[in-house]
């Protein structure tokens, strides 16, 4: 199997190192080889489209030239943001010509095809098919598989799952052992970036995510995006004030589930690293 490039981006190695290491953990308990890019850069996320086109234009593509230049044909992106940035700016330099030469000339690098996996699509196509012969530790548990709202849209970009039903993540979910919810807030936005500047926002969002997991039976909230973990997990005060109740339910990346299900510790996963409270033994059935 040929290597795929790992960018991990700003947030797999800060504020949600431990989504970072599960996918390294888990690429390596499954044969999957993964290299990450050399002298990446941040994409610009949700802060350099707002201040200048080209900027937020030339970030990604930087990244996209990279991955070339190092001989990658294909790279993973687990951060959603980050997904959604490179993905975007793809799309829109396949369609502005102008622009894309204007963006080599500035990063002063060659722009060229590269395909770009989020986690989800890095998964199904490198794990699934060795994923059932692979699991130690099913879960028993039911879930509530929440993809967000940028691993789905746009659509006229992401080529992807069904933009209100997607089932990418249910399917893994349920090779692991576990039991996905139908419920209605799967690609609902938890407040995104808004975290910092508009907290009450975030919290009444997120509360309408928890609410409608928990009324449905949830024990667990399963998510592929650093920003809709840190929003759901460390936000629990306010969201419990805003839901009127406690709740208690735990929140982990679907590469954290998937690899305590094939056989690694919480520790190597990085759960023991999350606000809201999680004990191995309610997670995984030995």
């Amino acid at each position: 199997m040929e290597k795929v490039g790992f960018y991990p981006g700003c947030s797999l190695k800060g504020s949600s190192r431990e989504y970072g290491e599960s996918v390294v953990e888990l690429a390596k308990a499954l044969e999957m080889p993964l290299e990450e890019l050399k002298d990446w850069n941040c994409c610009g996320a949700s802060s350099a489209h707002a201040v200048d086109k080209k900027l937020s234009v030339a970030l990604p593509a930087r990244i996209l030239a990279l991955a070339t230049a190092q001989g990658f044909k294909e790279v993973v992106v687990p951060c959603a943001a980050c997904y959604n940035r490179l993905v975007s700016t793809q799309h829109t330099i396949s369609k502005d010509f102008a622009l894309k030469d204007e963006v080599e000339k500035i990063i002063k690098m060659t722009i060229a095809d590269v395909k770009v996996l989020n986690v989800m699509q890095w998964l199904e196509k490198y794990a699934a098919p060795v994923l059932a012969g692979k699991i130690k530790t099913p879960m028993n548990k039911k879930v509530a598989c929440y993809y967000g709202c940028l691993l789905v849209r746009p659509t006229s970009v992401i080529n992807g799952d069904r933009v209100e039903d997607p089932q990418s993540m249910d399917i893994l979910a349920k090779a692991a052992g576990a039991t996905p919810i139908d419920w209605a807030f799967k690609t609902e936005c938890c407040g995104g970036g808004f975290s910092v500047s508009r907290t009450n926002t975030v919290a009444r969002l997120s509360a309408d995510v928890l609410t409608d997991a928990v009324s449905r039976g949830a024990e667990i909230v399963i998510v592929a995006c650093p920003m809709c973990h840190s929003n759901l997990d460390m936000r629990r005060d306010v969201i419990n004030t805003k839901m009127e109740q406690k709740t208690d339910i735990p929140v982990i990346y679907l590469t954290q589930l998937l690899g305590m299900a094939v056989g690694l510790t919480a520790e190597q996963v990085g759960v023991e690293r999350h606000f809201v409270n999680y004990k191995e033994e309610t997670i995984c059935q030995k």
